[in-house]
Order: structure tokens, then C-alpha cells, then sequence
């Protein structure tokens, strides 16, 4: 359901504290659907006696502050829940922008990674004029203009009430992340790597020769799970159609890892003539079943905990 009593307690509860949210939500739905009750008793239409409930509650931020016992005002209760929706709206979006913004201009002009940090001091430096010079306005305002006439709180401002997501954002985020750096990695320890040549030139840690095999295979496969899990996120819970998909994936890079590394066609040969205790065949073997049993117990671990997950949801 997401009517507009459930919208209203959604858009209260989230600014009361957590530990008081269930009690709150008891109570207030009892206090509402009893005003509903009284109204419909008299005859009103039922939608109708829901509007003039909720609009007769008033503003739902209004309410979770009296609820919580806080004051809304940190430069006057005029203005303040204005001030507040308009300071989170320009930090959504302005420091990020002006920081992505300097960081792409001092790449161009070869600063590397330097760049980054600056575009992240960059866009703190603005987050910071942002909320200054905001509050500064609102408080001239507040002192030089306090009776103004603000348009009224409807029930329309009401917010759809969140959607309960097995799957959170941050573990989204950070699973893209993870994909996004070992994308990056094949090739660029082709190029960079900890082990160098006497000569001082690079000793790619894979094969070279996979590079018209395995690895670009395993690029795509990588490429593919980064897109299934962003579309994981937008489902919002596990179902076994993505498990079978999470199942899939897995096994098509694991099991080429496993093989290779047993194989002994994953590491590059010429290790071996930097690394001594790799010169050794016995020792290249053991290495290369700890790879492949390493990926395997990953694998296997990864879909049991999948598999739970998607048990619990759709059981």
C-alpha cells in the first residue's frame, strides 16, 4: 500500500529518532484512522476525510519535531524548513559538479592523480560557501522580513513512502567499485607491475599471451556482473532468475581462474626468472592450486550466501 496515510507517517518518521519510530508510528496511525473514523461516521467521503485529516495534522516535519521535543529554529521557525529543503537541494548537485569540473581541468593540464584531490577540496570549499552564504540570506531575511506569506502545506508535498529493498545502495556501490578495479587492473598490469626486469622494464604479473584468449574473455565477464549488479539494485530483492544469472557469471570466471592457475598458464613464465622459488615447478603447481582452490571456495561461499538470501525473500 503507499496511500496517503502511509505516505504521511513515512515523511514523519523519518526525522524522529529510531528508537521512538514504532511507538510513533502506533500511535499516530491510531490517531489518525480514529479522526478518519469520526468524519466517515458523520457521512464524509473516506478519501475526502483522509485529505482533511492529514492536512488538519499539518506539515509532517512540523509534526516529527514536536514528537521529538526539537525546536526549528536555528535562525527562526519562519523560514527554516525552507531554508533546509533549498540548503539539501544545492549540495545534491553544486559541489559535486564545480568538483568533477576542476578535477577534469587539471587532468588536461597533466597534474595525474593530484587532480583528484583537488577536485575533492575544491567541491568541500564550495559545500562550505553553499551552506554560509545560504544561511546568511535567510537570516537577513528572517531579521528584515520576518511576516511573510509562504505557501500553505498540502497533502500533495507528500513524498511516495520508501520502498523496502533487500539489496542497499552502498553495497551496490561498493561491488561496482570492486569490479571497476579489477577491469582496470589486467591491463594495466601489463604495463605496471611490482616485479621489473634487470633492466628495469615491466614484468606483467598474467600471461602476456592470454591477452588473445582468456583475458578479454574474462574483461567481459567482469564488464557483465558490474551491469548485473546495478540492474540487481533496481529490482531491488533477489529472486532465483538472478540468482541463476549471479550462478552463471561466477562460473564463467572462475572456472577459466581455476583452470588456467592449474594448468600453469596463468602467471607469466618470466616470473620466473626474477622470482627463484618460482623457477621451481613443484612450487609453481602449489601456487597454482592455491589460486584455483582460492577462487573456487570464494565462488562456492558467494552463491551459498546468495542462494540464503534469496530462500529468505522468496519464502
Amino acid at each position: 500500500m503507499n496511500t496517503l496515510t502511509d505516505r504521511y507517517l513515512a515523511a514523519t518518521l523519518r526525522s524522529v529518532p529510531v528508537q521512538r519510530r514504532e511507538e510513533i508510528a502506533s500511535e499516530l496511525r491510531a490517531s489518525i484512522e480514529d479522526m478518519i473514523e469520526d468524519r466517515t461516521g458523520s457521512g464524509q467521503d473516506a478519501t475526502t476525510a483522509e485529505r482533511e485529516v492529514l492536512t488538519e495534522l499539518g506539515n509532517p516535519d512540523r509534526l516529527a519535531a514536536r514528537y521529538a521535543d526539537r525546536r526549528l529554529q536555528l535562525i527562526g521557525p519562519t523560514y527554516y524548513l525552507v531554508w533546509l529543503r533549498l540548503l539539501k537541494l544545492l549540495l545534491s548537485f553544486i559541489p559535486a559538479i564545480v568538483g568533477v569540473v576542476v578535477a577534469v581541468v587539471d587532468v588536461a593540464e597533466g597534474k595525474g592523480a593530484g587532480a583528484i584531490g583537488s577536485g575533492i577540496g575544491t567541491a568541500i570549499e564550495v559545500a562550505v560557501h553553499v551552506a554560509f552564504w545560504l544561511t546568511l540570506t535567510f537570516a537577513l531575511i528572517d531579521r528584515f522580513q520576518p511576516v511573510t506569506d509562504l505557501p500553505e502545506w498540502t497533502v500533495d508535498q507528500l513524498p511516495a513512502a520508501p520502498v523496502h529493498r533487500d539489496i542497499a545502495l552502498p553495497d551496490t556501490i561498493a561491488s561496482v567499485v570492486m569490479l571497476a578495479v579489477a577491469i582496470g587492473y589486467l591491463p594495466f598490469q601489463h604495463y605496471q607491475s611490482w616485479v621489473h626486469d634487470t633492466d628495469g622494464s615491466n614484468i606483467p604479473i598474467l600471461d602476456p599471451a592470454l591477452w588473445s584468449s582468456w583475458l578479454p574473455v574474462l574483461i567481459a565477464v567482469l564488464l557483465a556482473s558490474a551491469i548485473f549488479e546495478i540492474v540487481k539494485y533496481r529490482i531491488g530483492h533477489w529472486n532465483w532468475s538472478l540468482y541463476g544469472v549471479k550462478a552463471l557469471l561466477n562460473v564463467a570466471f572462475t572456472v577459466p581462474v581455476a583452470w588456467l592457475a592449474l594448468d600453469d598458464r596463468l602467471l607469466n613464465p618470466a616470473l620466473a626468472e626474477r622470482l627463484n622459488w618460482l623457477a621451481d615447478a613443484d612450487n609453481r603447481n602449489t601456487l597454482g592450486l592455491i589460486i584455483a582452490v582460492s577462487a573456487a571456495a570464494i565462488m562456492v561461499w558467494d552463491l551459498i550466501d546468495t542462494a540464503i538470501k534469496t530462500r529468505r525473500h522468496t519464502a
